[in-house]
């Protein structure tokens, strides 16, 4: 399982080598390569990787799931139980969802600026690759993004041995320089950080931005618990990811030390010569992997947004027969290699990029620990001076990043934070219409003990089958039920009221999935709960239901679900735009049939107009 958890966990953290030491003297004014401030930024590299992804994400923030399920999004539903939104708690969900909103903009970027500064290592050996580095770039995501439709399952089996192959390589290059200057290791004193502070002021904390780069998966990591599990994620790091990582940059520091000219490159430049083209081809394979990392954690977010409620149902399709969280998304797919070309032509390097990259991450990570804070005190228990203690700790570097990553948004960190803005738009949009609607319908709606109590009209026939209403109020009458009898004059011989219902847990099991109630004269009340992180495959729980003189058989079931037309005004609901957005979301939503697998040629659908 470490094994696996390589390549997926820690394939965005395990690419900053390439970058993030060169990032933290390109460009930063009144810093100089030399051997005091090469100490100071490996101090500032060393203890952000200790603090932040030891102690804080592994030794604190694992603990933090929801059966077995990790994120932004798992940590939300965590500390904001049902009926939250009541009493004050819907600034919480906003913050969690605006923190997930982030992360889009996070794998728009990490594509980009990975494969980017692998490609770069090629104008190393050469000029002449320089005009080719962008078009190689492209093509290489193009493929990228277009294998996403296959699936992880073909490549899977070799991620973690070439991930394995990657951190060696980055561990041997480390120990050759540091044999050369063995007195880089003097970095390891946190003295070295506080006296860069102390000389370079200002120039620091746009220093801390770039040395920001090397934690920068460490949201990721959280998200990915779920696949894993949080004892292989912790074994990996600890047995090699870390001491890789700290070799590496411990050895970039010593060849800067020894030769400050070659912060052009310091990471291409570590190795020797006939090394330089091996180096290139296995750091372009690195980040592919730690590409699609990102990728699969955008579709593995938007599928808990589908299911939360969140966002309009979208295409998802599984690549795996096997593992449930693989999964490929093809309107997430093309929408981000879109965004993430857009980002290879306009910033042009892999230098550019670095001044997006980090201010949204890091804002996640500040939403983190105040959902942490909020958790440990209340679902936890932890007592008031703790958790304030522990969240604290944590705010005092996050703050210190957060704060230095905000000098980058004229240079490009206000992209991330247009897309997350973007993204929260559309989603608190979506969660709002929904709310609207479902009260625009239930106003109108008949109590389903009222319909009952009626005396059924001699002209309303009973016809052999089963007829499933799908209804997302189990208490009232499924408009399309009245409209089927008003128009068709026909009841089934028994008729299902089927409510659908996400829980605010990963899963559901089959024993805790459904609840039947019958009502009399043939028609049977049925609830269906998945988690988030679950296929909604109607037919199938229904095949399951037991201890009721039901069956469901695929020809003898008709569905029936109401489609409505949605009419935006101006003195109901939202404001006028969002209703419009709303409204554009809904008419392109995925149809219901498809999302809860219902036969096509079993379903009828009814219309309706409603205003919001």
């Amino acid at each position: 399982m470490s094994l696996t958890a390589l390549g997926i966990v820690y394939g965005d953290i395990g690419t900053s080598p390439l970058y993030a030491l060169r990032e933290s003297f390109r460009g930063v004014y009144n810093v100089v390569v030399g051997p005091e401030s090469v100490l100071g930024v490996l101090s500032l590299i060393f203890w952000s990787l200790v603090l932040v992804i030891s102690v804080k994400y592994l030794g604190v923030i694992l603990r933090a799931d929801n059966r077995g399920e990790g994120g932004i999004l798992a940590l939300t539903s965590l500390v904001t139980p049902v009926g939250a939104t009541r009493g004050g708690r819907w600034w919480l969900i906003m913050l969690g969802l605006f923190g997930a909103a982030l992360l889009y903009g996070d794998s728009m970027i990490t594509p980009a600026i990975s494969v980017l500064s692998a490609v770069e290592g090629l104008q190393v050996a050469t000029p002449v690759f320089q005009p080719y580095v962008i078009p190689i770039t492209v093509v290489i995501l193009v493929l990228l993004f277009a294998f996403q439709r296959r699936g992880t399952a073909g490549v899977g089996s070799v991620f973690g041995p070439v991930t394995v192959v990657w951190f060696t390589v980055l561990a041997v290059l480390g120990i050759r320089q540091i044999v050369m200057q063995p007195s880089v290791l003097r970095a390891l004193n946190p003295m070295y950080a506080a006296e860069f502070f102390g000389r370079h002021g200002v120039s620091g904390v746009a220093v801390l931005g770039s040395v920001f780069l090397v934690v920068t998966g460490g949201e990721a990591l959280y998200a990915d618990m779920g696949h894993f599990g949080k004892r292989p994620i912790r074994l990996a790091w600890f047995t090699l990811v870390l001491p890789a990582l700290l070799l590496n940059y411990f050895g970039q520091g010593a060849l800067l030390i020894r030769h400050p000219d070659a912060i052009e490159n310091p990471f291409y430049h570590m190795g020797p010569d006939w090394a330089l083209y091996p180096l290139v081809v296995l750091a372009t394979a690195a980040t592919v992997i730690a590409s699609q990392a990102v990728i699969s954690g955008a579709f593995s977010l938007t599928m808990q947004a589908v299911q939360l409620g969140y966002s309009p149902r979208m295409e998802i399709q599984h690549t795996s027969a096997k593992e449930m969280g693989q999964i490929y998304i093809p309107g997430v797919n093309w929408t981000l290699m879109i965004a993430t070309l857009a980002l290879v032509f306009g910033f042009g390097s892999a230098s550019a990029l670095a001044a997006a990259y980090g201010v949204a991450v890091t804002t996640t990570m500040v939403i983190t620990t105040v959902l942490f804070f909020v958790l440990a005190r209340e679902r936890w228990r932890w007592p008031l001076p703790v958790a304030l203690l522990v969240a604290a700790f944590f705010m005092t570097f996050d703050l210190a990043f957060w704060l230095a990553n905000l000098t980058k948004i004229p240079d490009g960190g206000w992209f991330p934070l247009l897309v997350g803005g973007s993204v929260f738009t559309i989603l608190t949009t979506w969660k709002r219409g929904r709310q609207i609607l479902r009260q625009r319908l239930r106003s109108r709606a008949l109590p389903i003990e009222e319909f009952l109590a009626r005396d059924p009209a001699e002209d309303v026939v009973r016809v052999p089958g089963t007829a499933v209403f799908m209804n997302s109020n189990p208490e009232t009458t499924p408009p399309a039920l009245l409209h089927n009898l008003k128009h068709n004059r026909v009841l089934h011989e028994h008729v299902v009221l089927l409510a659908v219902e996400t829980e605010e847990v990963p899963r559901v099991t089959h024993a805790e999935q459904a609840d039947v109630k019958e009502l009399g004269q043939g028609f049977y009340s049925v609830l269906l709960r998945f988690g988030f992180m679950q296929d909604v495959d109607v037919p199938a729980a229904l095949a399951r239901l037991k201890g009721i003189d039901l069956e469901f058989r695929p020809m003898e079931t008709t569905y029936f679900l109401g489609r409505e037309t949605l009419l935006a005004t101006e003195k109901k609901g939202m404001a006028i735009w969002r209703e419009r957005l709303f409204a554009f979301l809904s008419r392109n939503a995925r149809s219901a049939t498809s999302f809860f697998h219902l036969p096509p040629n079993r379903v009828v659908e009814l219309g309706a107009q409603v205003e919001l």
